[in-house]
């Protein structure tokens, strides 16, 4: 792969762990996600509309207009949730559980759906994701989550005491893996409907739809609108959210010159780096051996993105 290519990959992945990191410190992650997108749509919108002027304004295919929408609401769900989930548990432990979902479930539907076989590399890399989830959250959290509310007492009472964890992991992991879900749903729309309209005019679609909602959500459910948001939050929130919109920028070149086997597994390096940042800089984890456990399960959870993107 193009060096190039490399630092670009590598860039976004720090980008991105940035902008989670911001999401994740803010007082209010959702208001913060939501100034973040308004931001970016502030930018990514015209910056779309003129690419399609200049491109000779050809009509656009419904079906791509629709996926664009699509991918958009599923976008902002996807903030919900992700907000929802750091209110409640680790940058460190949401991130790389959020992040590594998504290729399993991938995975899920090509094999139990669509009838796709795995080789043993593939398999291999089952295991290790399902290694590093079970090795990050114990056993007993991940099988809580899973099984329901027969195994929630079991993760509460695995907690450290005082550490983000010792308050109910279940949520917090339920909320993580919803997030994957939402990663999994906009990637796999993404990955059709950049292919009907260009993808800068594609992604301001997304942009001021994904706005568009969060805005929608706040004023409707949340408990105060956007705009009370505190004035000394709004320029963080919003570095933020361009920050977000550079990475993804960066990402679809990466793709439109090396293929997506080679650029995927690159950029779920970011899941070590918010594992780090969040056991050690924001001192989540409650000594240096729960650190090494998350960061080291993190890296297994790439581990295992990589052997799949590859098997």
């Amino acid at each position: 792969m193009d060096p190039l290519v490399i630092g670009l990959v590598a860039v976004s992945a720090v980008l991105h762990v940035a902008w989670n990191v911001r999401l994740k410190t803010a007082g209010d992650p959702l208001h913060a996600a939501t100034i973040g997108q308004l931001a970016a749509a502030g930018v990514i919108v015209p910056l779309g509309a003129l690419w399609w002027w200049f491109g000779g304004a050809v009509t656009l295919p419904v079906e791509g207009l629709g996926l664009g929408v699509a991918s958009g609401t599923v976008e902002a769900v996807y903030f919900i949730l992700l907000s929802a989930a750091y209110r409640r548990g680790d940058l460190s432990v949401v991130y790389p559980i959020a992040r590594g979902t998504a290729p399993l479930v991938a995975v899920f539907i090509g094999v139990v759906v669509l009838g796709e076989r795995l080789g043993v590399v593939g398999y291999a890399g089952v295991a290790a994701l399902l290694g590093g989830f079970l090795w990050h959250q114990r056993p007993w959290r991940v099988l809580g989550v899973a099984l329901g509310a027969a195994g929630r007492g079991s993760a509460a009472r695995g907690s450290a005491p005082g550490s983000a964890a010792a308050r109910p992991p279940d949520t917090a992991i339920a909320f993580a893996v919803a997030t994957g879900l939402a990663i999994a749903s906009y990637s796999a729309i993404d990955r059709v409907g950049s292919r009907l309209i260009e993808p800068i005019t594609y992604a301001g679609i997304l942009w001021a739809t994904c706005s568009v909602v969060l805005l929608g959500w706040n004023a409707v459910v949340g408990e105060r609108g956007v705009w009370s948001f505190r004035a000394e939050a709004w320029r963080p929130a919003a570095v933020g959210g361009l920050l977000s919109l550079v990475a993804y920028v960066m990402i679809l070149f990466a793709l439109s010159v090396s293929p997506l086997t080679a650029v995927a597994p690159l950029r779920e390096s970011s899941i070590v780096l918010a594992s780090a940042w969040g056991a050690v800089r924001l001192r989540e984890a409650s000594g240096a051996g729960e650190a090494f456990r998350r960061v080291a399960a993190s890296a297994l959870i790439v581990l295992g993105a990589v052997l799949l993107a590859f098997g």
